[in-house]
């Protein structure tokens, strides 16, 4: 076998314990299938023991890893599947839709999401002596990178904290910023970079999508908002594309609609009253986008949700 085969040979199973080690960790920790918050404020853990349906979700800044079973991330019309030699990363909060492609009771879907510190990456520009970003094709805000050794060893060392509470206020943040210090190294870097640079036009879109969360119920100018982030309306228009595969009018729609969901099934509003709170005029058009997004209008909807809530319980 030749010196360089050999080489991949050995890379490839160091790899492979580093990702069993972590699928070990987090099997520890998520023992059901649900999404497990821990004493990490950051770091959460998913379990699944089957594929799942298409969903919405909405991403925020973070990475994703798997140790086990495959995800399917939709942005638009781009796809994202992550699975465990590869990590999924966003950097601005972006609607989606996911869905579980691989995952059993004997080899379950274990994943983990740490959010990511804005503040931090942004200091570890100024600290550090960074070396050159590889350069990157595509302006959305999330892709795939490779995982590393190096990056599992780090996540492994920041769940090993959970055994040690007291020791976390101290050593999560050093862990923390190490990942972050890995990812703008990584295949990925130089989207970090961007989210985090001052006047960058991720960071113009990042601030344009707080405003669109924080006032999803109010009127949509996009001019005003165009101006607030100091670019065009054509300019605006098309950076707010490249970044979340939508306009700022479906942006805001899918916000509308998801909350209008959530009033309904945890609130229990009827769908007039979850439509005007959200700020729809007309029940018919919230209806029949609503069913364009869900796939059954708001009353059915709600109904099988329900019914899949009880069946699990």
């Amino acid at each position: 076998m030749h010196k360089a085969a050999k080489n991949r040979l050995i890379e490839n199973d160091t790899l492979q314990i580093a990702i069993d080690a972590l699928a070990k960790s987090i099997a520890r920790w998520a023992d059901k299938p649900d999404r497990i918050m821990t004493a990490i404020p950051e770091l959460s853990f998913y379990r699944r023991d089957e594929p799942t349906q298409t969903a919405s979700a909405m991403y925020e800044p973070s990475i994703c890893l798997t140790t086990q079973g495959t995800k399917r991330v939709l942005l638009g019309d781009d796809i994202y599947v992550y699975d465990p030699r590869h990590f999924l990363i966003t950097s601005v909060d972006l609607p989606t839709v996911v869905q579980i492609m691989e995952a059993s009771p004997e080899k379950p879907f274990l994943g983990l999401i740490l959010k990511l510190d804005q503040r931090e990456i942004s200091q570890l520009m100024v600290d550090s002596n960074l070396p050159p970003p590889r350069p990157h094709q595509s302006s959305r805000g999330m892709a795939t990178g490779e995982v590393t050794v190096q990056l599992l060893t780090a996540f492994h060392r920041l769940i090993e904290l959970l055994d040690e509470p007291r020791d976390i206020p101290i050593l999560a943040p050093t862990i923390e910023r190490e990942i972050c210090y890995r990812l703008l190294v990584s295949d990925q870097g130089a989207r970090l970079r961007q989210m985090a640079s001052a006047g960058s036009q991720s960071r113009q879109i990042a601030k344009a999508i707080y405003w669109l969360k924080s006032n999803y119920a109010q009127p949509l100018h996009i001019d005003d908002l165009a101006a607030q982030v100091n670019m065009s309306t054509s300019t605006f228009h098309h950076h707010f594309r490249q970044v979340t595969a939508m306009s700022p009018l479906q942006y805001q729609k899918w916000l509308r609609l998801n909350e209008a969901r959530r009033l309904m099934l945890a609130e229990d509003q009827d769908a007039a009253t979850a439509a005007f709170e959200v700020g729809y005029e007309s029940p018919s058009q919230f209806s029949r986008e609503y069913s364009r997004l869900f796939g059954a209008p708001p009353l059915r909807d709600i109904s099988g949700l329900r019914q899949i809530a009880n069946s699990a319980q």
